[in-house]
């Protein structure tokens, strides 16, 4: 298998793979990464990765920044040791990334049109351990510096030491700025030597301060001095440090301790994490080389439909479309060099090794792969100059090696099958090894220049030809597959072409047997029926693209007319009933007179009346269903609004849900994971739907401590910027502060919008504003804090 690999390019295809792995992880799984030939392992592969092509379509993006390999780390914790703070930053980070990416899949598969239910599946086994991660961020910061709130002791031990350090550098000032000792010293500086605060003193005054002597320079002339008067203050420094270390010590250890309690799961999040990290690497290449998800079979069977080498310039590629093992299991390629032969053989060979390998394929969707428990392939001169072997014995050599380890699941491919030696002694071999490999039943495809070999397929059953085809006009080849016709060899035509008299050509014929001339006559008729069948097929094809485009525009017009006619009908409708309004109103007052007149006695009957009343009533227009229909859609979509409602916001066109009403004919509508307002006269009501839950985030509690007023995210990715933004909330909730600013610049707006989206939701922001001009306007913003 590896020669394999190695020849259809198989390892190169993985390096462009590895372009888009986002962590050590899942280049682990790139490198790992060879053919299945379990078809329920296959078939699960490119489930995955059409769940994450699926993913990547409708979000764009995946939040897998900040994931670590921490195995090394979580397994030396495990067995007791200690972890260094850089380390546990890593572990903290690597959590908050499982913590995202989990999230992250559950909100996609909560969407009824995305069903992703391995993705799922790997979502749910990942445990967020939230409080080993705030335990961490608690005590250590994002440049691994354990930060003095990590414990009340450590606090009071960094006040000593910074108390310390101030007594002995304002005594060394002093000392320095002294007229008397100035002219003593070979410079005016304060430096540090065996981690003890010293001063240069020039050699002759070296009685003058005591102390002790840590150092001197290299001619001997300076020597750095720790006056007696700062012995004892350095001494309690020096002591502070070391209990200061000793605290970081302690707190490193508790830290790696609660590490070792989770450091199975951590394992288990980071195993998903790589999958996770590998399935999204295989999608963004599917997306990036223009893949589909192929069929799968067991039984041999190829249908590739124009596809195309996936290391090749995608610009220049020719397509090609073939078949292979149903009716034919043999298929001959035969045509000029530089043809395309080779290309042909690389890309069905390498497109296998994709699919089997959980990749989607550079071809037209309906594709169809089969899996092959073996390949084998002999392509190119690759004869050892050690082995002092020819081109003919190499190629010998590798083909009686795959007639000895093939089988009926096999794929074999030959490139210049029977080369290197006497052609009529070479197509009779060639000859004789496809009908051996037919006969065990194995899939083949193999390229020649022999014409004893163009007519092989016409008369074995399982067989078929194939051609690149060539352009005698341009002398080029086009790199087309005409599969069921053989190459010919187009010497004649190319040498006329190129300005060969008609007189040699013709005694040139006339060497040539008639057998051999009537071939390469039913040859040629063959590929030039090819030709119109294909150009027929080609118009056929327009046709009923120009066909359904038609279809669609009419449906699309009759759509419109229908809309049209309701429209219509519903103004007769409201025009009738205002005409209808307007005399009920009048004869209300006509009948309103004539019981005034009753009253007065004069001779009107009751019955009078009621027959007049009855007579305006069915006068009023009647609907049919069809207009009751409209009418109930009308007074549904003009009602209000309510929170929990399923609208459609006309401008996008996408569905969403009412979150709040927020006056004045203004909503809060959550589509996907987007919060935005709307105005009511751009929300259609559709169908009532439960409103969305959302999930508060955990925040983080404690003392305060040093942190500045303002976040600037400006450069930073957008996962990375997001991580950063949560940690500061809980930073700044740390150090008391009641509002800080996010600054993240105006640029295309996304990180704008994604401050936005993450302050919104969290449990201790108060508000969130845009800042003033003066305060950075769009790019500033200002949040106020619980």
């Amino acid at each position: 298998m590896e020669h394999v690999m190695r020849v259809l390019e198989y390892t190169k295809m993985k390096r462009q793979l590895l372009e888009h792995v986002a962590s050590s992880l899942g280049r682990e799984k790139v490198e790992a990464l060879v053919p299945s030939v379990e078809l329920e392992e296959v078939q699960q592969w490119q489930e995955e990765t059409a769940e994450g092509v699926e993913v990547l379509r409708l979000k764009g993006h995946i939040p897998l920044g900040g994931i670590k390999d921490v195995k090394t780390e979580a397994k030396r914790a495990q067995i007791g040791g200690a972890l260094s703070a850089s380390e546990l930053v890593d572990i903290s980070s690597t959590l908050y990334g499982g913590r995202q990416m989990k999230g992250f899949i559950e909100e996609v598969a909560e969407e009824e049109d995305s069903p992703i239910p391995l993705l799922l599946d790997y979502a749910e086994q990942i445990e967020p351990l939230r409080e080993l991660e705030r335990s961490i961020n608690q005590c250590i910061d994002d440049y691994g510096h354990v930060m003095d709130s990590a414990s009340s002791e450590l606090r009071t031990l960094r006040h000593q030491v910074r108390s310390f350090e101030s007594n002995v550098r304002s005594k060394l000032e002093s000392m320095t700025k002294s007229q008397n000792t100035q002219k003593m010293l070979s410079d005016a500086i304060i430096t540090i030597r065996n981690d003890r605060y010293v001063i240069p003193v020039k050699q002759e005054y070296r009685g003058s301060f005591g102390g002790i002597v840590h150092d001197q320079s290299a001619s001997g002339a300076t020597l750095f001095i720790e006056p007696q008067a700062i012995v004892d203050l350095n001494n309690q420094l020096r002591e502070s440090r070391m209990k200061e270390a000793q605290e970081v010590e302690r707190i490193l250890a508790l830290l790696s301790a609660q590490v070792s309690e989770h450091a199975d799961t951590i394992l288990i999040n980071l195993s998903i994490l790589s999958e996770y990290d590998f399935i999204f690497a295989k999608a963004q290449h599917a997306k990036k080389i223009k893949a589909s998800k192929p069929k799968l079979n067991t039984n041999g069977y190829i249908q590739l439909k124009n596809a195309r080498h996936p290391l090749l310039n995608p610009d220049s590629v020719v397509p090609i479309s073939m078949e292979l093992g149903a009716d034919f299991r043999s298929l001959i390629i035969t045509g000029p060099n530089t043809g395309g032969k080779t290309v042909t053989l690389k890309t069905v060979g390498l497109l296998t090794l994709m699919a089997q390998s959980g990749l989607q394929v550079p071809a037209e969707f309906g594709s169809e792969v089969a899996v092959y428990t073996s390949i084998f392939a002999d392509i190119g001169d690759e004869q050892s100059i050690e082995q002092s072997l020819s081109t003919f014995s190499s190629h010998m050599t590798n083909i009686v090696r795959i007639l000895d380890e093939m089988n009926a699941d096999s794929l074999v491919l030959i490139d210049e099958l029977g080369a290197g030696t006497d052609p009529t002694e070479g197509a009779a071999l060639a000859i004789s090894i496809l009908d051996t490999i037919y006969r065990r039943g194995a899939c083949v495809m193999a390229t020649t220049h022999y014409s004893e070999l163009k007519g092989y397929a016409y008369n074995r059953e399982g067989a078929i030809n194939a051609s690149v085809e060539f352009d005698v006009e341009t002398l080029r080849p086009t790199y087309r597959l005409l599969i069921g016709i053989p190459g010919r060899s187009n010497a004649f035509a190319i040498s006329r072409r190129l300005g060969l008299s008609e007189e040699i050509i013709e005694k040139a014929k006339e060497q040539i047997d008639l057998d051999s001339t009537q071939m390469e006559t039913v040859i040629a008729s063959l590929e030039e029926s090819q030709k119109t069948v294909q150009k027929e097929s080609d118009e056929a094809t327009q046709l009923r693209k120009d066909s359904a485009k038609l279809h669609a525009e009419l449906e699309e017009k009759l759509a419109e007319l229908e809309d049209q006619k309701q429209h219509i009908l519903k103004k007769a409708e409201e025009k009738a009933a205002q005409a209808v309004k307007d005399a009920t109103e009048e004869a209300e007052v006509i009948i309103s007179e004539l019981r005034d007149m009753q009253k007065k006695g004069l001779s009107v009957k009751e019955h009078q009346i009621i027959d007049a009343k009855k007579h305006l009533d069915e006068a009023a227009p009647k609907l049919t269903s069809g207009q009751k229909r409209v009418k109930k859609i009308a007074e549904k979509a003009n009602r209000k609004p309510t929170p929990g409602d399923e609208v459609k916001v006309l401008s996008f066109g996408q569905k969403g849900t009412i979150l709040d009403d927020l006056g004045n004919d203004e909503y809060q509508v959550q589509i996907g994971i987007m919060k935005m307002k709307v105005e009511r006269k751009d929300l259609q009501i559709t169908e009532k739907s439960k409103p969305i839950e959302t999930r508060p985030m955990a925040t983080l509690r404690g003392n305060g401590f040093h942190v500045k007023p303002e976040l600037d995210l400006r450069g930073e990715r957008f996962d990375e910027a997001m991580h950063k933004v949560e940690k500061y909330i809980d930073d700044a909730l740390l150090a008391g502060y009641h509002q800080v600013s996010i600054i993240h610049g105006k640029g295309t707006g996304a990180l704008r919008k994604g401050v936005k989206k993450l302050v919104e939701r969290h449990p201790r922001v108060k508000t969130a504003r845009d800042a003033e001009m003066k305060e950075g306007g769009l790019g500033n913003t200002v949040i106020e804090l619980k």
